[in-house]
């Protein structure tokens, strides 16, 4: 298992809730262990599908576009730059309102598991 991940050798996928992440480090594949962090890109135009996490704490970091973020009854503007916690059970999408691809790194504790997201549209 390496210590190291370059994300142009991060294979991108498509989550449940329709964002393409690369896995950047993850336990699957490296020798962290108690949490995940990946880059989630949104095209624009796109929104993520409203969804939760019941066991996950995420951390949302802007590093490129921008867009807004609907983060339980609130809606907001995230831009480059702007940090989001996301407890865990509380529903949450992202949109890209931008011309260019927003791009977000994603922590999560425990580890991100398709099997902790609950798709609630």
């Amino acid at each position: 298992m390496s210590h190291k991940t370059a994300l142009k050798n991060a294979p991108p996928y498509i989550t449940k809730d329709g964002s393409e992440i690369r896995e950047l480090l993850h336990p699957a594949l490296h020798p962290v262990r108690h949490q995940s962090l990946a880059e989630a890109v949104v095209p624009p135009g796109v929104a993520t599908v409203l969804h939760r996490h019941l066991a996950t704490e995420e951390i949302y970091h802007v590093t490129s576009g921008n867009g807004t973020m609907t983060l339980g009854a609130e809606q907001f503007a995230i831009e480059v730059g702007d940090s989001i916690v996301i407890p865990p059970g509380t529903p949450h999408r992202v949109e890209n309102l931008g011309h260019d691809s927003l791009h977000i790194l994603c922590c999560c504790a425990p580890a991100y598991s398709h099997d902790d997201t609950e798709l609630l549209e």
